[in-house]
């Protein structure tokens, strides 16, 4: 397909067919100039095999993870966005789950994170959703709200002063940050308000009202934040959970917050479109919320129409004590994929090389590698995966040119 004319000229694109990072059979003169070493694997490696998800299609298994870059105003997105996530879509991820996006203005991280909660976030939105959908790339975005670790400042901010906390004068919210229970993360927090029901039903209805928003903005995908120690992880673990109502105790009473927002989400959310859950598979604090609950409500999730769990871990305790290594969260993303049938899952956490991204997917140890500070510090790690895995991929027509030799000729 050629490029097409158009009325105005500043809407110009380039066609890519097929888009940026979908594997193709080099040509012969490609093997004899060197850019290819021969035909690609058959079979193909598994993490460049198409992903059917509901009614669209991820050309790869490469997932671009969701990363805060307190970079908007008031929640509205910023050329910054836009050419912060065209740099992955052009160089060929096959998802890309835009940052935590506050459902509420008091459910953003900081002042300066995104927001969907009001109509008027849609334009900047949509015009990502459109440049990403140029490239092929299946867009998505996560819903969030940051309970008890709310008004907080700027990650460029950190170290600058003792406390985390935003101040009315920063554009934080101190008196309306609130949480299941009175108990604030650790002092560098404000201790939240312990929720009411009505404020529990408000929060839900927001994140059904941003699901609305992502539709008309365009989006394939949304994902709910439900780890770190936000809003609805913090519902989840008994660490951060103390009520004694229909929101707390149990687990069936500590899962509900999360049980009935999916419900809510999914009743709007359009049924051709996935729907993802994140959540911390682990606090890694005794007495916390643990795989086996993370088992236990995936087992939910997957009857309630869920279509892949992100499986991340920790951030709701202090005390927690992470084993960080190489592919240190992989184990859980295996756990509940191999207990619970119909669930798809994505491995996150310390994925920095692409055979190693390769085997995760092909092992079967998750369906998805959901990536993070690789791609900030090499935004064409499909591309440099390609090629450690011998496989031939498409490039974006206007960077052809910098794709790398296997071996050189003169031909």
């Amino acid at each position: 397909m050629s490029s097409p004319f158009v009325s105005d000229p500043h809407q110009f694109y380039q066609v890519q067919n097929p888009s940026p990072g979908t594997a193709v059979e080099p040509t012969p003169l490609e093997i004899e100039q060197g850019f290819a070493a021969g035909k690609n694997p058959d079979p193909l490696p598994k993490i460049f095999q198409a992903l059917r998800l509901r009614g669209c299609t991820a050309k790869n298994r490469f997932c671009v993870s969701p990363m805060c870059m307190y970079s908007a105003q008031d929640g509205y997105s910023t050329d910054f966005h836009l050419s912060h996530y065209s740099q992955f879509s052009i160089r060929g991820a096959g998802i890309i789950l835009v940052e935590a996006t506050g459902v509420l203005p008091e459910g953003r991280i900081s002042p300066n994170c995104l927001g969907i909660w009001k109509d008027e976030h849609i334009e900047g939105l949509k015009r990502i959703v459109s440049h990403l959908h140029k490239y092929g790339t299946v867009a998505g975005i996560q819903l969030a709200h940051s309970g008890r670790k709310g008004s907080t400042i700027p990650l460029q901010l950190y170290g600058t002063r003792d406390s985390l906390r935003a101040t009315y004068e920063e554009g934080g919210w101190p008196d309306n940050v609130y949480a299941p229970s009175a108990l604030a993360y650790d002092e560098n927090h404000y201790t939240p308000k312990e929720m009411t029901k009505e404020q529990i039903e408000t929060v839900q209805q927001a994140f059904v009202d941003a699901a609305v928003r992502a539709d008309k903005a365009g989006f394939d995908v949304i994902e709910l934040h439900g780890a770190h120690g936000y809003l609805l992880h913090e519902f989840l673990s008994p660490l951060s959970n103390k009520r004694t109502d229909d929101y707390g105790g149990s687990f069936e009473n500590r899962t509900r917050m999360m049980v009935e927002t999916v419900r809510g989400v999914r009743k709007v959310w359009p049924k051709e479109k996935p729907l993802f859950v994140r959540v911390s598979a682990t606090d890694w604090v005794e007495g916390g919320w643990s795989i086996d609950d993370t088992v236990a409500l995936a087992k939910i999730l997957v009857n309630e129409y869920v279509d892949v769990m992100g499986c991340s871990t920790a951030g709701n305790d202090p005390r927690q004590k992470i084993p960080l290594g190489p592919g240190y969260q992989v184990q859980f993303a295996t756990k509940v994929k191999e207990n619970v049938p119909g669930m798809l899952t994505a491995a996150v956490g310390i994925i920095t090389e692409g055979k190693q991204a390769g085997e995760i997917v092909e092992s079967g140890k998750a369906d998805v590698v959901s990536v993070a500070r690789q791609f900030l510090s090499n935004p064409s790690f499909v591309l440099s995966t390609a090629r450690d895995l011998n496989v031939n991929v498409k490039w974006n027509n206007q960077y052809e040119r910098g794709k790398r030799k296997i071996k050189y000729s003169f031909v």
